[in-house]
């Protein structure tokens, strides 16, 4: 499931691309930015303005998510279940209480999205194959996105 790493990775790095699948078993791409990994086999985001993604997760709850590290060339690709919960239903209270780092965000939050991890794995660049250290790399992107 997700280990310290990738919590870690997720709570720096808290903008996760979602995929779902569209009706017509097409892809949909999604950035979510308010990301809270709640243990090791959940995490959980809040519904701001997903409405595409909503309605896939709706009738086809399976998702991926990726996170990147984009200083030390590191990802988190997370597949799962999802599942929407509004302020109606019990289990938002809890859930809605894990965004509370999101002052501003939550309270523009439609419901919240709790992701059931089914695989959770940690993708490394090929940097790490041709020798390069994480301290390098990350020494090297620092550099290069402070010239920007």
């Amino acid at each position: 499931m997700l280990t310290e790493e990738m919590k870690s990775i997720i709570a720096t790095y808290p903008l996760g691309f979602v995929a779902s699948v569209n009706r017509d078993g097409t892809p949909n791409l999604s950035p979510k930015g308010t990301f809270v990994a709640l243990n090791d086999k959940q995490l959980v985001f809040g519904h701001i303005r997903s409405p595409g993604t909503m309605g896939n997760i709706a009738e086809r709850p399976v998702i991926e998510i990726n996170f990147l590290d984009v200083l030390s060339r590191k990802a988190v690709r997370v597949r799962g279940r999802a599942f929407m919960f509004r302020s109606s239903v019990p289990q938002f209270a809890d859930l809605f209480a894990a965004l509370s780092g999101w002052k501003g965000y939550t309270e523009i939050m439609k419901a919240v999205v709790r992701v059931d991890v089914d695989t959770a794995s940690l993708i490394l660049s090929p940097a790490y194959d041709l020798g390069h250290t994480e301290a390098q790399l990350r020494e090297q992107y620092k550099a290069k996105f402070t010239s920007l």
